[in-house]
């Protein structure tokens, strides 16, 4: 089986596939820039960063190696919500997405020499209502300082989410049902 190289320095993704069954992979992260054109989807904004991030990190890998590359965002009203820039700006985020629905977009290109393949999950997240010291709070804790939207499903903020229509780890990061099927297209199995 080829080597698996994750082209994320996300600790979320590494955990992700370790979940996955995933053991044996190397962490090179390469440096680009998340720019996309005008009018496209949240789907189509994920899939082009991701393929981009593929097309990068192709310099740092082998023809052999099996690069998987991702992107997540955070959409209220079509409107990205990126990572906070200070506290300020957390509480601006958490308080537009509290007691409604957001939807969180993945875009996961996975690829080996010339052969590469892009899609995208996304997935309804509803948030409770809240109040301002509840928020506060939770910024406190620091959590939503690294994060999309200001919030972690996988952690305290858990407490702020309702509930989940699709994939729960793509709001972690990275769609596991998703990627795994993808990386049967390029030989990996799971449970054999």
């Amino acid at each position: 089986m080829a080597k698996i190289v994750l082209c994320s320095g996300s600790p979320r993704r590494q955990e992700l596939l370790h979940r996955m069954g995933i053991g044996d992979f190397d962490i090179r992260v390469p440096q680009t820039e998340e720019r996309y054109p005008e009018g496209l989807s949240p789907r189509q904004i994920v899939e082009h960063i991701s393929r981009g991030k593929a097309e990068a990190a192709r310099a740092l890998c082998s023809d052999e190696e099996l690069i998987i590359t991702a992107d997540t965002m955070v959409f209220l009203d079509d409107r990205r919500l990126g990572k906070p820039r200070d506290e300020a700006d957390a509480l601006e985020m958490l308080t537009a997405l509290q007691g409604r629905s957001h939807t969180v977009c993945t875009g996961v290109t996975v690829s080996q020499g010339d052969r590469r393949i892009t899609e995208s999950e996304a997935t309804e997240v509803f948030f409770r209502p809240a109040s301002r010291r509840e928020l506060l709070g939770y910024i406190r804790t620091g959590e939503p300082m690294d994060k999309a939207g200001a919030y972690g499903v996988q952690g305290l903020g858990a407490l702020l989410v309702e509930k989940i229509n699709g994939d729960f780890y793509n709001v972690m990061g990275l769609p596991v049902l998703r990627l795994s099927r993808m990386l049967e297209q390029f030989g990996v199995t799971f449970f054999e």
